[in-house]
């Protein structure tokens, strides 16, 4: 007997060939019906007999598109209806937005192929996708995911194109943004006089390797925004764009043109290699152990031993990679601490003095992407984000808890994100970057816009830092004022403690959890600069449990920039002439006056890190944030447990000797005691000391936030050494850096607000 029913899919489902897929499926098992997106997904009409529409639910559950995500299935017996077919039918939007989004997808091995093909239509043509692949945030307007939602809507497609759209049988069965050299967008390869290079179309990307190999600088306008790109092997080129950018000493990310040049040069293990070939696409940080490339090391990843690379991911970076015989630096197109430029016309005039060459293309890009970094830790594998946007964002994959009002959270002021609940999804913004930058802080406010725009819903909440002076504090407690709706202050190492609880979904949980939050820098409620924190979490409420003693937080925002500050304010009076070198005759009395009468006090473990790494004579300056950190993780090559010590006594009471800790380290300094070992003992004290809080208190269960959970050689120690006998939680989908803080703020208003108040 005939019957008819209804299926919901929610989640990651369109964008990603779910419909045709559907239609193919109902094929398959001889069901007649329709499946069309709306803005809460992917809904299905299905009639049939009742094995055969259950066989075809069964399978499309078990066995999605390869790049979707179902959050959620809904399977229902409606009134029977007749069906002379199964078709696609164009999405209506009845409602408000409430979906998952979808995020850009690397190029995929058909289309790889397509391109690479003299025999094929789409040989040499950049735009080449299909269901499987391709720009989809990058490109976006508004969704449901539809062609006419989209920059590409501006290019009409040709009669073959239509034909592939229409035919069940190709993979470019109802791909939205299907396009060919035909009916597609137009590409161009021009000098910085924006004089065009004459070259036919097939030859761009053959001059452009050219252009690299002879010490060129070229800005690729790619899908998701500029790549400044030369020649890695080059020394004296990479120290040119380098110059140009102004960007002296943070690393360069590098393309290789295949994963096998990059494995004649890097060992890599199955983790890497599935992450660098995966969808997303990422950068991933590799250590150069062994390292047997021609990459010049020095001048793109300067004082560190660790490269970070990635694979082509689109098909303008493809074919051009299809022409290159060496690895090319593959930067974001900005000038140092300017977000990515994506406009032809404002990146001609930013990038003239940079690039040499321009590749352009007339596809609007709407919403501009840096690369994602991801780094393995060495030990234990953990998965450690250094930066989340292109090919996640801006979905966050999970599902909000039961709240009645629509939450913004405007995150931070040095990695700042946006986070938003306007409906029975949790979006978050890719990354944006310092707020203290007008450009970026333009582009801040203008997501905000946009997510208000996409979902057609104004805040109940706003969310922000207890930093008075954060501009996202700002920018949140004016918009709270113009919109008439509340603001709400979460403190900024709650908020990373509610981020790692709220990734694993702890706030449940029967038993209490113990939270590390070790970074740089945040407004403690005590006014304090707080950033060596240990929270307890029992009962839906969150207290400071203990955290590192306080010492002097000098010249401000300065001492975050200069490793020595740090070291100044924690050395003793006695041994300052020991460090003396590393400032003027005026600066130490102007600083040892200071320390006298300063009341501003700090517990940050980053800075920590900082003095180690001045003491060491390994960084007295930052040339970009948290350089200090990674270069004194880059100095320890290996360890062994058994060998380490402590510096740390033995705990009494709830504050950690800060002071202690220095002392015997600087015994060992002057001892005479090597850099690596130091900074093997010093990581191994932290380690420690996570084991010697969570003891005091029999906490089983303890997770970790903040930027010092970068450094993945104290990862690895700490599982080492802490993780018999106790469950830790490491961010894995978000990154432990102030990143992470929008969408903590959000679940600490949502979990931990209640019956407090705001202050």
């Amino acid at each position: 007997m005939l019957k008819t029913y209804k299926l919901i899919i929610t989640g990651q489902v369109q964008g990603v060939g779910f419909r045709p897929y559907v239609y193919v499926l109902a094929k398959e098992f001889n069901i007649k019906g329709t499946v069309s997106n709306n803005e809460e997904g992917v809904i299905i009409i299905a009639s049939g007999t009742e094995e055969e529409v259950h066989s075809f639910y069964q399978k499309l559950i078990e066995h999605p598109p390869k790049v979707a995500r179902i959050n959620s299935h809904h399977f229902q017996d409606i009134e029977l209806r007749q069906f002379d077919e199964f078709q696609i039918i164009p999405s209506k939007k009845s409602g408000k937005l409430n979906l998952q989004l979808t995020p850009d997808f690397a190029i995929c091995k058909d289309c790889k192929n397509d391109i690479s093909n003299r025999e094929n239509r789409r040989f040499h043509y950049p735009f080449t996708t299909c269901v499987n692949c391709g720009p989809r945030w990058a490109i976006t307007n508004t969704f449901p995911f539809e062609r006419d939602h989209t920059s590409i809507s501006e290019f009409e497609m040709c009669e073959q194109c239509i034909n592939e759209y229409a035919n069940p049988e190709d993979r470019r069965f109802h791909s939205q943004t299907n396009s060919c050299s035909v009916c597609g967008i137009g590409y161009k390869l021009v000098d910085n006089n924006e004089k065009e290079m004459q070259v036919t179309r097939n030859q761009i990307f053959s001059k452009m390797a050219e252009l690299l190999s002879e010490g060129e600088i070229i800005a690729i306008k790619n899908t998701g925004g500029y790549l400044l790109c030369c020649d890695a092997t080059s020394e004296e080129t990479v120290e040119s764009l380098r110059k140009k950018k102004n960007r002296p000493d943070k690393p360069f990310a590098v393309m290789y043109p295949s994963l096998e040049l990059l494995e004649q040069g890097l060992r890599l293990s199955q983790q890497q290699k599935k992450l660098l070939c995966s969808p997303e696409r990422p950068i991933v940080i590799i250590p150069m152990k062994d390292y047997k490339g021609d990459v010049a090391g020095k001048a793109v990843a300067p004082g560190l031993s660790q490269l970070g690379v990635m694979l082509p991911y689109s098909g303008i970076m493809q074919l051009l990679a299809n022409e290159l015989d060496r690895p090319i630096v593959a930067t974001s197109g900005n000038l140092h601490g300017s977000p990515i430029l994506s406009d032809e016309k404002e990146s001609t005039v930013i990038l003239r003095d940079v690039a040499d060459y321009f590749f352009n293309h007339n596809l609007r890009i709407i919403n501009p992407q840096d690369d994602s970094v991801v780094k393995i830790s060495e030990r234990s594998g953990i998965p450690v984000m250094f930066r989340r946007s292109r090919g996640y964002a801006p979905n966050l994959f999970k599902r909000t808890e039961s709240t009645t009002e629509r939450v913004m959270a405007l995150g931070g002021n040095l990695k700042s994100t946006i986070a938003f609940i306007p409906n029975d999804y949790l979006y978050m913004s890719e990354y944006l970057g310092v707020l203290d930058h007008y450009d970026v802080y333009r582009r801040f406010v203008d997501t905000v816009t946009k997510f208000i725009r996409l979902f057609e819903q104004e805040p109940d909440v706003i969310l922000v830092d207890k930093h008075p002076a954060y501009q996202s504090t700002l920018y949140g407690i004016e918009l709270a004022k113009e919109n008439e709706v509340d603001h709400y202050k979460v403190q900024h190492h709650k908020a990373h403690f509610a981020a790692v609880m709220g990734e694993y979904n702890l706030f449940d949980h029967s038993e209490p959890i113990l939270g590390v939050v070790w970074d740089g820098t945040g407004y403690g409620d005590d006014g304090a600069i707080w950033g060596g924190e240990f929270f307890t979490f029992e009962n839906k409420t969150m207290d400071r449990l203990s955290h590192f003693e306080y010492f002097d937080w000098l010249a401000g925002d300065k001492m975050a920039k200069e490793p020595r500050l740090s070291l100044l304010s924690i050395t003793s009076s006695e041994d300052i002439p020991e460090i003396a070198h590393k400032f003027s005759e005026q600066e130490i009395t102007i600083y040892s006056s200071v320390k006298e009468e300063n009341n501003l006090k700090t517990s940050s473990v980053g800075r920590l890190f900082d003095a180690v790494a001045s003491l060491l004579d390994i960084c007295d300056l930052n040339s970009y944030e948290g350089e200090a950190a990674i270069l004194l993780e880059n100095y320890v090559s290996n360890y062994n447990l058994d060998e380490c010590m402590t510096y740390a006594p033995e705990m009494e009471g709830t504050i950690i000797s800060t002071r202690a800790i220095w002392n015997n380290l600087y015994s060992d300094f002057r001892s005479g005691t090597s850099r690596e070992r130091i900074i093997v003992n010093f990581l191994y004290t932290l380690a420690s000391l996570v084991k010697d809080v969570a003891t005091a208190r029999n906490i089983k269960n303890i997770a970790f936030s903040g930027g010092v959970f970068q450094n993945t050689i104290l990862v690895d120690m700490i599982n080492d050494i802490v993780g018999s006998g106790h469950k830790l939680y490491f961010h894995r989908e978000l990154s432990p850096n102030d990143e992470n803080i929008s969408f903590g703020q959000l679940m600490y208003y949502i979990h931990c607000t209640k019956n407090t108040t705001n202050s």
